[in-house]
Formats: C-alpha cells, structure tokens, sequence
C-alpha cells in the first residue's frame, strides 16, 4: 500500500532520531500515531507541533546516553553531564565568591565605599536598578543548580540553571543597557556561551533517563567549599590582577589539575569522554579570559595587572591543551 502523505511526513521528522532507535520502534511509532486517524484525512494532516517537540526531545534524549544506546552515545552523554556539572561548579563558586567580596569589601571600608555599592541599585532609576539587582543575585543561582543537580532534584536544577544565565542577556537589550556601564560585545558574548551552553547541556544531558550526577571525587559540599577557598584565597592575595574573569578561570585550573592528578594515581577510573569535557570548558574559559583581557589593553593598568592577566590565560591555554591530548588518547584507546 502506498504511504500516505501523513506518514511521509512522520517518517521525515523521525530521521532526527538516531539509526539505532529508529531501527528499533519506527514501525511502532508510525502505527501509533497514525492509529487514530482516519485514512481518508491523512493526506491533509501534518505532524502536531508537540508531537514533533517531543520527538526532538527524545533525539536528544537517545543520543545523551539513554538506557540501550550504543557505547559512543554512552560516551557523548557521559562527557556532556561531566562538562554540564563542571561547568555549574565553577561558576557557582565564582558568583558566591565574587559577591561575598564585594559585599564585604563595601560594607567594611567606610561610609563612602558603601554608598557606591548601593547606589548601583537606587540612584538610576527603577529599570537600571532592578537590571543592577538581577545581575547581582541571580548568577547566585548557578549554587542552586549544583547542588540540586548532585540531590537528584533536575527539575530545580534546570530552572535554576536558566535562571543564573538570564542576566548575561542582558547586554542584548540595548534600551536598558545604554549608558556608560554597557559591556564590551566580546566579553559578553563570551560570557553569554559560557553561562548558556553550561544550561543548556544540565537540560539535555540529565534528562529522566540519565544516570543521577556525581563528582568524581569527595562530597558535594567539600567540594564546593575546596573551590570557594582556593577562589576566595586568589583574590585576597593578589587583588591587583583580579577582574572579572580572574575567579572562575582560578577554578577551573584548580580543578583540571586536581582532575588530572587524581586520574594519574587511578588510572581508568575517569569518566568517559571527561577530558574532552573538561577541555571544552576550559576552551569557552579561555574565551571569557582573553576577552577580558582585552579590555585593558592600552588602557593605563598596573603593569602587574596585565601580566597576572597574561599568565592566567597562557595558564589555561595550556591546561585546555593538555586535556585535550588526554581526551584524543582515551578515544583512540577506547576505540
């Protein structure tokens, strides 16, 4: 019997599922949903928008590792999940660390200092100030989202993760945004791939048939906390190189190094795909750092400023490097 044009057009959308699954249940799922519909109706019938919504949901879904995929989807889940908690780590870390200094730094040096910190949020009007708020609270959210990720609760995860990305849209509404304070278009994009991509990949990655996250090593508050401290010490001891880039890129290479040095005394006990996780992470960083960097070229700095700046970004250039070697080898091993 000749197809009809509706189940063209099922077959079509379900190409975008991989070959494995469709070898398996697109016959099933074909005869699902045309079940209920009448033969005489179907060549004036498409797909409804939710079916395919759902449908690439599940595309996602079965190439993140889900239950019976094959062992290169496994990896490719596996490393997005390492790459998606890493991520919420560092700048979850980086928000609390960076707005506990701040805080502390303007309620502590005097009436002047203090004066400043609060009048980014009353002395520009109702639409700057509640813009200033958002962007000092919600990246505070990333923590929400780690540790709500590592207790198995994804749907706070998600939410709080979205959330704590939002304000790096904001250099995209350019009413609100006009004035002396707009960010630079480099920075921001760089910033704004970080913070999504990292949302993103915890939405896709830690779908309902994911395995529960988990940190390589130690629990999830040590570790957190291990992050806050090497971050926090950094600024205090060398305030003079610090920007905004300076936190998260200091806890990324914490974290690599310590990542690489755990899986040299237990070899084969990393995560699948972890390196090149870990690589893709530090790539975006050096992004963030280099566009931060930048900034101050030409601009008269302290020349220690500029190169405490340069090292952090040689720093990771190089680590980034390393564990993208690491990750080529373990898939030639494994292959």
């Amino acid at each position: 019997m000749t197809p009809s044009l509706l189940e063209t057009r099922y077959r079509t959308v379900l190409r975008i599922l991989p070959a494995y699954y469709r070898r398996e249940r697109e016959e099933e799922m074909v005869e699902t949903y045309l079940c209920d519909i009448d033969r005489d109706t179907q060549d004036q019938s498409r797909p409804a928008l939710g079916e395919v919504a759902s449908i690439a949901a599940l595309a996602v879904r079965s190439r993140l590792g889900a239950a019976g995929s094959p062992r290169s989807y496994e990896v490719l889940g596996s490393a997005v999940r390492l790459f998606a908690l890493s991520a919420v780590l560092v700048q979850a870390a980086a928000a609390v660390v960076d707005d506990t200094l701040d805080l502390t730094s303007s309620t502590t040096r005097g009436p002047t200092q203090r004066h400043w910190f609060f009048a980014q949020f009353t002395d520009q009007g109702l639409l700057h100030g509640a813009v200033a708020a958002a962007q000092w609270t919600l990246p505070l959210l990333w923590a929400v989202a780690y540790f709500a990720l590592l207790h198995d609760r994804r749907r706070l995860a998600r939410t709080a993760a979205l959330l704590a990305a939002l304000p790096t849209l904001w250099p995209l509404a350019v009413p609100v945004m006009d004035g002396p304070a707009r960010p630079d278009p480099a920075f921001a994009t760089a910033s704004g791939l970080l913070a999504w991509l990292s949302a993103l990949a915890l939405c896709a990655a830690y779908h309902r048939d994911a395995p529960p996250a988990r940190l390589p090593a130690g629990s999830p508050g040590l570790v957190f906390l291990a992050c806050c401290v090497v971050m926090g010490a950094c600024n205090v001891l060398v305030p003079t190189v610090t920007d905004l880039a300076w936190t998260p890129a200091t806890g990324f290479l914490a974290g690599g190094v310590a990542w690489l040095l755990l899986r040299t005394r237990q070899p084969g006990s990393g995560t699948p795909g972890g390196a090149l996780a870990l690589a893709a992470l530090g790539l975006l960083l050096l992004g963030v750092r280099a566009a931060s960097l930048a900034l101050w070229i030409g601009v008269p700095v302290p020349a220690e400023f500029l190169r405490g700046g340069l090292v952090q970004t040689a720093a990771l250039a190089l680590l980034t490097a390393a564990l993208a070697i690491v990750g080529g080898r373990d898939l030639a091993v494994r292959r």
